[in-house]
C-alpha cells in the first residue's frame, strides 16, 4: 500500500467527518451444508424494541435489567452472577460484554470456546460458566476488550451494575447527600455534556471534568456532584474515546485510498503488480478451484488475477465505500462479478467475485462465512518501512479467523533490511552547488530536519556505503500480532564499493527496505520475490531514510589509523557501526515508532555512542 506523503510527520492529516454508520446484522441461517454459493449478505438488525441489543441474538430491550434477564433465561448467561462471583469492577464488566460479543460474532461459545457453523447452533449449545474452574484468571481480562466491539454500543453507555451498591462497595461517598437530589438538573446537564464529549472523542477527561466544575455554582455541592458521573461514566468515556480515535484514523486511512491517483501509482508499479500477477497466475495447483479472500482489494486487481487463475470463489474486502463500488464495477465490466440473483445454470464459471464493504475484522458481520473457510488469503498490505499503516494486523486477523488450516497466505514471508548511506543519499550535494553558488548552509539545515523525521525516497545503489544487514524476518503463516513489535541489533561495515579514494567514507544514516516472498511453500510451480531494495528496480515504496544527527567517519579495518581522537571522526574513523533499531506500533492507530541507537567502534576497540534518535511514521 502507499501513501502520498514522502516526508512523514507525526501529525497525520485528517479527512472530512463523513462517516459510514455501522449496521449490525443477524445472519441468515441456511439448512443443510453451507457452500460458497449459499452465503448471503446480512440485512438490518432483526427484532424491534428498545436500543439495547442482546449479546447473543437480535432481540432488543429498553433496559439493561430486561436484557440481562433475557440472557439468563434464554441463553444461560447470568451476567450479575458472573460479576458477583468473579468480583469484577466496572472495567471488568465492559471487558466481559465486549468479550462475549466478539465470541458470538465468531459463532464461538463464550464459556468453553467451542465453534459452531451458525448462530442458531451456538444458541442451542450455550451453558453457564463454571466459575470455580477459572482459578483466578478470566478469559476476558485482556485490555483489548476495553475497546467496544460494536460501535456506539448502547449497552455500554447504560451499564449501571454498580449504581445500587452500598457506598463502601462503589467507592463513591456522598457526604453531602442532598446535592445529588437537589441538583438534578445539573446532573442531567453534566450527563448531557458527557454524551456530547463521548461523541466528539477528544480531550475527554479534561473537558468533562472542566464542564462539571464550571457548571456547578453551589460550591458545597460541586465536589461530590462532579465525582458522581466521573467515577463511572468517565471510564466508559475513555474506552469510547479510544475507539472513536481508532475509527477516525481508519476513516482517514480508507479515505486516502479513495483517490484514483494513489491506485494509478500502485497499479503502475510493475514490480509490485507483476509479482502478484505471477504468483497468482503461475501456480495453478494452488489457484485452480480455490476459494480466495482478498483483504484490502482497492481496484480489485488481485481478485481479477485470482479469478483469471481459476478460483471458484473470490471475496474481495475493502474499507473504502468508494473503492468497493469501483471494484464491483470493474469486476462486472470484465465478466467476473458474482450475481447471487442469477440462476446457477445461467452463471459462467468466471463469475466468482463478490466485493464487500467492511474491515477484515468485521467480515462475518457482513456475510456468512462458510465453515470450510478460504483456501487462499491474498493481500497487498505492505507500507513504507514494511509496517507503516499497520494493515498487517488485519491480515493476521483474517488468517486466524477465515483461512482454513493449512491454507495459503500470499505473500508468506517478509524481511526488513538495512544499510548505511553516504552523502549522496542526502540533499547536501544539491545545495553545495546551485548554479555555481554555495548554498550549503541551507543543506545543513535540511539535513538537520531529516534527523528528526524519516524521509521516503529512492536512493541510488551507489549511495549505499556499507554491507547489507538483515534486521528482521516474518513468517506470515505462523507469526503472532505482537511480533510486529521487535528490536534488532546488527553491525555495519564498509562495503568494497563504499570505500572512498581518501580511505575515509562518511556514513550519514541508515536506510531500510523490505522484500516479500511468495515462496515454494505455497507457490510450488513459480515462487516469486518482491524486492524494494535500492539494488533492484525502484518501486512506489521507495526506501525509508533515517539520517544521523551527525555523520560518522568509517574506514576499512586494514586502512584505519589508530588515534586518540573521538571515534567516528576523520582522525579516528570507525571500522564498524553497531546499531540497535526498535520498531513498535505507536499509540496513534496505524502509526509506528522507530528508535535508533548507534555506536561506532574503532580499530583498537574503543567505542563511541550517540544519543538515541526517535522517529515516528
Amino acid at each position: 500500500m502507499a501513501t502520498r506523503e514522502h516526508e512523514l510527520r507525526p501529525e497525520q492529516e485528517r479527512l472530512g467527518e463523513d462517516r459510514e454508520e455501522y449496521e449490525d446484522g443477524e445472519e441468515e441461517e441456511e439448512e443443510g451444508e453451507e457452500g460458497w454459493d449459499d452465503w448471503e449478505s446480512d440485512g438490518d438488525d432483526a427484532g424491534g424494541g428498545g436500543g439495547l441489543l442482546c449479546l447473543f441474538c437480535s432481540a432488543r430491550f429498553d433496559s439493561e435489567s430486561s436484557l440481562f434477564s433475557h440472557c439468563a433465561s434464554e441463553h444461560r448467561f447470568d451476567f450479575y452472577r458472573v460479576v458477583k462471583e468473579t468480583g469484577m469492577d466496572f472495567y471488568g464488566c465492559i471487558k466481559l460484554i465486549n468479550f462475549v460479543r466478539s465470541k458470538v460474532a465468531e459463532n464461538k461459545c463464550w464459556s468453553c470456546g467451542q465453534v459452531f457453523s451458525s448462530n442458531s447452533e451456538l444458541c442451542g449449545h450455550l451453558h453457564a460458566l463454571e466459575i470455580p474452574q477459572l482459578e483466578g484468571k478470566v478469559p476476558w481480562g485482556d485490555d483489548v476488550y476495553l475497546k467496544p466491539f460494536l460501535e456506539d454500543d448502547s449497552l455500554l453507555h447504560s451499564l449501571s451494575v454498580f449504581d445500587d451498591d452500598d457506598e463502601d462497595d462503589c467507592g463513591m461517598p456522598m457526604e453531602k447527600g442532598g446535592c445529588s437530589a437537589g441538583n438534578g438538573s445539573l446532573a442531567e446537564t453534566c450527563e448531557s455534556n458527557l454524551k456530547s464529549i463521548i461523541n466528539d472523542g477528544s480531550d475527554v477527561i479534561d473537558r468533562f471534568e472542566k464542564t462539571c466544575t464550571i457548571e456547578s455554582t453551589d460550591g458545597e455541592c460541586s465536589g461530590s456532584l462532579a465525582q458522581e458521573p466521573s467515577d463511572k461514566q468517565l471510564k466508559i468515556a475513555r474506552a469510547s474515546a479510544a475507539a472513536r480515535g481508532i475509527k477516525s484514523v481508519d476513516e482517514s486511512y480508507f479515505g486516502s485510498y479513495s483517490s484514483f491517483g494513489i491506485h494509478r501509482e500502485m497499479l503502475g508499479d510493475k514490480v509490485r503488480t507483476e509479482a502478484y500477477r505471477d504468483a497468482l497466475l503461475g501456480n495453478p495447483s494452488l489457484m485452480n478451484g480455490a476459494t480466495v479472500l482478498d483483504v484490502g482489494c482497492g481496484t480489485g486487481i488481485l481478485s481479477l488475477f485470482a479469478a483469471k487463475a481459476g478460483a471458484s470463489r473470490v471475496i474481495a474486502v475493502d474499507g473504502s465505500a468508494k473503492m468497493v463500488s469501483v471494484a464491483t464495477e470493474v469486476a462486472k465490466s470484465n465478466g467476473f462479478l458474482y450475481d447471487e440473483n442469477m440462476e446457477m445454470q445461467q452463471k459462467r464459471d468466471t463469475q466468482v467475485i463478490t466485493v464487500v464493504h467492511t474491515k477484515a475484522e468485521e467480515l462475518n458481520h457482513k456475510i456468512q462465512v462458510p465453515s470450510n473457510k478460504f483456501d487462499v488469503l491474498v493481500s497487498e498490505w505492505m507500507g513504507y518501512c514494511l509496517l507503516y499503516e499497520s494493515m498487517l494486523s488485519s491480515v493476521l486477523y483474517a488468517r486466524d479467523h477465515f483461512l482454513k488450516p493449512g491454507g495459503a497466505i500470499l505473500p508468506d514471508t517478509a524481511t526488513i533490511f538495512g544499510a548505511g548511506f553516504g552523502k549522496g543519499g542526502t540533499s547536501l550535494p544539491f545545495w553545495e552547488n546551485v548554479y555555481g553558488f554555495d548554498m550549503s548552509c541551507i543543506g545543513k539545515e535540511v539535513t538537520g530536519n531529516s534527523a528528526r523525521f524519516p524521509v521516503v525516497d529512492i536512493l541510488a545503489s551507489e549511495d549505499i556505503v556499507t554491507e547489507t544487514a538483515v534486521l528482521h524476518s516474518f513468517d506470515l503463516a505462523t507469526m503472532k500480532e505482537n511480533e510486529m513489535d521487535f528490536t534488532s541489533s546488527f553491525e555495519l561495515r564498509l562495503s568494497e564499493s563504499g570505500v572512498s579514494q581518501s580511505g575515509v567514507t562518511w556514513c550519514y544514516g541508515i536506510i531500510l527496505w523490505f522484500d516479500t516472498g511468495f515462496t515454494n511453500r505455497f507457490c510450488k510451480e513459480k515462487p516469486v520475490n518482491l524486492s524494494t531494495s535500492p539494488f533492484s528496480t525502484p518501486t512506489h515504496w521507495s526506501q525509508t531514510i533515517f539520517t544521523f544527527e551527525e555523520p560518522i567517519a568509517m574506514a576499512k579495518e586494514e586502512s584505519a589509523v589508530v588515534s586518540s581522537a573521538s571515534v567516528g571522526t576523520d582522525e579516528c574513523p570507525a571500522v564498524m557501526i553497531r546499531s540497535r533499531i526498535s520498531i513498535v506500533r505507536a499509540s496513534e492507530h496505524r502509526s509506528i515508532d522507530i528508535s535508533i541507537e548507534t555506536t561506532g567502534i574503532s580499530s583498537d576497540g574503543r567505542k563511541r555512542s550517540w544519543p538515541v534518535q526517535i522517529f515516528n511514521l
